[in-house]
């Protein structure tokens, strides 16, 4: 058995808000610069995408599939849209149950057209289940709790909304903007196995493997991936691995135009009305949470540990105080540390602190310091990406602490918000 670090969840060029470089030769190239060993195949429903797949991928035994260059595993992945407006994210053993799955769909979705990647189908949570499990596949909620397009923006309970085939649903998917500590506190999901996953539209490693999964397999196959979202006393999800929930463009409750951030009870009291700006107020996940938790915080014995990363560009951009994390400086920078410690995932969880600051003295500092918990984060909401803030030593974390506090009380001055230390 070997662990593998998994990103399960892209896109492919025909879905719309996808660049064009997510193509397989290029996945494959960024994938193994960031550290992973498995991807999710995207859109596989999708005419054109399913040429390019069929083009770029190889089939070895076992139902292994690489890229031609045989530098990273893929599993077959497609994600999709209920009529609940609910999305899905659904892992298929081959091309044939993919095909075969699509058949089922015929004159219930739209495929074929640029921007169905994700295509949505005419039918319920539960009866595309169905189709899922007769195709030989298996589904569970994509991104669970964020507040568009997700299970929990539109049900209390997984099991309700798949109604009869709740009982087939094995996993779900945290998305950016919840954490284990989080997804956890609904007692409901102490009996599923969480998926932590990129969802991304760019194949650059700011993007994919922002989050990821490290499973143990005998192989990196579809079968091996069943048995390990169904078979929990096994432990073969070994560890998540993303980004703070704060980081997440939807954690807190805010305006979906200037991203004012809100409590529950005040944006319920201003109607969904942002008062500076008159945008709609949406509810973040945090809340959302909360709303739906039983007010424990308990882990089920096969869960894994969920370690908390950041984008090595994200920190030498911070690290060098410089603008753009596409610049030349970060670029060149982050490829000093690749090459020096063989991908990205290895310079940020497995490099020693004396490795880091030979590289750089400044950036591995940052690698150092965020590693230690030394960050503060000025939480995302409303569509708005968070942002870290991390302080080289204990001393500048307890000193900006009252700092940030401090300026967001000021920036978001509505009476009774929570300050930045109860986020």
């Amino acid at each position: 058995m070997t662990e593998f670090n998994c990103d399960l969840h892209f896109h492919g060029p025909y879905s719309s808000g996808v660049s064009k470089n997510m193509l397989i030769p290029i996945i494959a190239e960024q994938a193994k610069l960031k550290g992973l060993d498995v991807c999710g195949m995207a859109d596989m429903l999708q005419a054109s995408w399913m040429k390019h797949l069929r083009e770029n991928i190889i089939e070895k035994e076992n139902g292994v599939f690489l890229d031609k260059k045989e530098q990273v595993f893929f599993i077959p992945q497609v994600e999709v849209q209920c009529n609940k407006r609910i999305h899905h994210l659904v892992f298929l053993p081959d091309f044939a149950s993919a095909l075969n799955l699509k058949e089922s769909l015929k004159g219930k979705a739209v495929f074929d057209s640029w921007g169905c990647g994700r295509p949505v189908i005419r039918l319920s949570p539960e009866e595309i289940a169905e189709k899922v499990l007769d195709a030989g596949g298996i589904i569970g909620p994509a991104h669970a709790f964020t507040p568009y397009f997700s299970v929990y923006a539109f049900f209390d309970s997984i099991q309700k909304a798949y109604g009869n085939m709740g009982k087939s649903i094995h996993f779900l998917e945290l998305g950016l903007s919840a954490d284990t500590n989080y997804a956890d506190m609904i007692a409901e999901n102490r009996q599923y196995q969480f998926l932590t996953c990129s969802d991304a539209h760019s194949p650059w490693p700011y993007r994919i493997g922002r989050e990821f999964t490290r499973i143990e397999m005998k192989e990196p196959s579809f079968k091996e991936l069943k048995k390990a979202l169904e078979e929990k006393e096994e432990k073969r999800i070994k560890l998540n691995v993303g980004l703070d929930p704060r980081e997440g463009k939807y954690h807190m409750t805010a305006c979906n135009a200037c991203y004012s951030k809100f409590s529950l009870e005040q944006a319920k009291a201003l109607n969904w009305r942002c008062p500076k700006c008159r945008g709609s107020i949406k509810r973040g996940v945090r809340d959302r949470i909360e709303m739906l938790s039983d007010g424990k915080s308990k882990h089920p014995e096969f869960r894994p540990r969920y370690l908390h990363i950041v984008p090595l560009a994200e920190i030498i951009q911070l690290a060098l105080n410089v603008q753009g994390i596409n610049s030349i400086s970060v670029q060149s920078m982050w490829r000093d540390f690749v090459e020096r410690f063989g991908s990205e995932i290895n310079a940020l969880i497995d490099a020693a602190e004396e490795e880091l600051k030979q590289v750089n003295p400044r950036v591995g500092q940052k690698v150092v310091s965020f590693r230690k918990g030394f960050v503060h984060y000025i939480a995302g909401g409303g569509g708005n990406y968070g942002k870290p803030v991390i302080c080289d030593s204990k001393e500048e974390f307890e000193r900006k602490k009252g700092e940030i506090e401090a300026e967001m009380k000021e920036k978001d001055s509505f009476k009774g918000q929570k300050t930045l230390g109860e986020f």
